[in-house]
């Protein structure tokens, strides 16, 4: 067994120095798209009347007249021990992002909450009566579900039970100190939002390996034995599905986090999407930086996450053809 267990760890090492890499690669990316972004804090903050000598000077004070190498290891290493620094704002940056980060995380947990089990429980029953008028349903309300793009479903979602019912509030206003029931209510329409967009692919993806299974010979040697159709389901397709399930699962986890910018920008949620546009707006590099690069970092990692579940749950993919 020990001996087994090798190749996966070499395999999950060998992947995890990739995501190390590709994060260092973005991180480059980050910085030196930032950094051409149009405009210049200094100009925006003392007016168009300061004197370039004053702008020189404030400049020289945020550290915008180092190189740019200079600035970017700076940067990166204060970032790889949780440091991203100043604001232009005279902030940390940690104080910044920090409550807002921990908005995005519990839209996206409790999102992620409602919409695994739910998209699992509907794949089931996609497969278990596939081709049947409920997989039609199914299949073809969440297909719609995916060709539309979220800012769309949003405004719908808002003039149908917002303004037209009146049933939750358009803007998502969360205040330190609010309950748990008026921070739900609040989050109500962000959360199906970005339920119509993640369930539909996890639901249409735990379906097709449901019935991927559902065709391999001891399926068949199960209903040969007369065992119910529900039953060889959950216990004999569902557990060998489980691998390309969880994977599906990890990338939209990683949607969830990272893609919710435009949720949070349409719903007014303060989030860490809506702190990374208004930071663009306001050219606070460092903020940008940081939000991008934490984006970044959770869609690395989740991804590697579902990687490992892959191998780990299919060894075979350790050898390539």
């Amino acid at each position: 067994m020990a001996s087994g267990s090798h190749p996966i760890l070499n395999m999950t090492v060998q992947r995890l120095g990739l995501g190390l890499l590709s994060l260092a690669i973005v991180s480059a990316i980050i910085f030196t798209a930032v950094s051409f972004l149009p405009g210049d804090f200094a100009t925006a903050i003392l007016g168009r009347s300061a004197t370039p000598e004053t702008v020189a000077a404030f400049q020289q004070k945020l550290g915008l007249d180092k190189p740019w190498p200079q600035r970017y290891v700076d940067w990166l290493g204060g970032a790889l021990v949780g440091d991203f620094g100043d604001s232009f704002s005279s902030r940390l940056v940690s104080t910044v992002i920090g409550p807002r980060l921990a908005n995005t995380l519990a839209l996206a947990a409790t999102t992620a909450v409602i919409a695994v089990p739910l998209a699992v429980f509907l794949g089931i029953v996609c497969a278990r009566y596939r081709n049947k008028p409920v997989d039609r349903f199914l299949s073809s309300a969440t297909l719609a579900s995916i060709s539309l793009p979220e800012f769309f479903i949003a405004y719908v979602l808002m003039l149908v039970l917002a303004t037209k019912l009146h049933i939750f509030p358009s803007l998502s206003s969360i205040r330190p100190g609010m309950g748990l029931g008026e921070h739900l209510y609040r989050m109500a329409l962000p959360i199906m939002t970005l339920l119509f967009v993640t369930l539909a692919h996890m639901m249409r993806n735990t379906r097709a390996a449901l019935i991927g299974v559902m065709s391999r010979p001891y399926i068949e040697m199960a209903r040969l034995k007369g065992e119910p159709e529900m039953r060889i389901v959950l216990r004999h397709a569902l557990p060998n599905a489980i691998g390309p399930i969880a994977s599906v699962i990890a990338i939209n986890l990683a949607y969830l986090i990272a893609g919710v910018v435009v949720v949070e920008v349409v719903f007014v949620y303060p989030g860490i999407g809506q702190t990374m546009v208004d930071a663009v707006r306001n050219r606070d590099v460092p903020v940008v930086q940081a939000c991008a690069l934490i984006f970044s970092a959770a869609y690395i990692v989740l991804n590697l996450i579902a990687d490992i579940i892959s191998i780990v749950s299919n060894p075979r993919l350790l050898h390539p053809r």
